[in-house]
C-alpha cells in the first residue's frame, strides 16, 4: 500500500525547495564578502529553478481529489508537514537559525540540508509505486547537483 501519492512528493519538493530558497537569500544577506553573497544568491536562483522544475513534474502528474473539509485543506496539510517535521522545519520560516554564524556555517548547514533533502527522497521512493520512481530520480539528481557545488565552495571557505 502507498502511503504517499506521486502529486504528495511532488508537493513536498516544491515546498523544500521554496525553503531552500529563503534559506539562501537569508544566507546572501549575513555572507562575509561580495563574492560568498554572489554564490547564496545564484544558490536561491536554482533553487527557484528547481522548484519550477519540481511544479511542472506536478502539473503532468493526474492529480486525483483527496476529500476535503475545505478547499485547500490538504495543500495546506503537505506544507505544516514540510516546515514542520521535514528538512528545514519551521525555524527557517520564522527567521531563527541560530547555528548559522558565519559563511562557513551557511555552507556547513545547506550542505546537510541538501543531504537530507536527497535522503528524504531516496525514503520516500519506496512509497510510490515503480512506474512513478523515475521523476524522483530527477529530484535526487538535482539535490546532488547543488550539493556538489556546495562542497566545491566549502573548499574555498575552509
Amino acid at each position: 500500500m502507498n502511503i504517499f501519492k506521486p502529486a504528495d512528493i511532488f508537493q513536498f519538493a516544491v515546498r523544500i525547495e521554496e525553503d531552500g530558497e529563503i534559506f539562501y537569500h537569508k544566507a546572501a544577506l549575513m555572507a562575509e564578502d561580495a563574492g560568498a553573497r554572489d554564490i547564496f544568491n545564484r544558490l536561491a536562483d536554482e533553487e527557484i529553478r528547481h522548484k519550477r522544475i519540481f511544479s511542472d513534474m506536478l502539473a503532468k502528474i493526474k492529480q486525483s481529489s483527496v476529500p476535503e473539509t475545505y478547499k485547500g485543506e490538504y495543500l495546506a496539510y503537505l506544507r505544516d508537514y514540510i516546515d514542520g517535521k521535514v528538512i528545514f522545519k519551521k525555524d527557517l520560516r520564522e527567521g531563527a537559525l541560530p547555528e548559522i554564524k558565519d559563511t562557513l556555517s551557511a555552507i556547513n548547514f545547506a550542505m546537510e540540508r541538501e543531504m537530507e533533502s536527497i535522503l528524504y527522497y531516496q525514503e520516500v521512493k519506496q512509497f510510490l509505486a515503480e512506474k512513478d520512481r523515475v521523476e524522483i530520480d530527477l529530484i535526487i539528481e538535482e539535490e546532488r547537483k547543488h550539493f556538489s557545488k556546495l562542497a566545491e565552495l566549502k573548499k574555498k571557505y575552509s
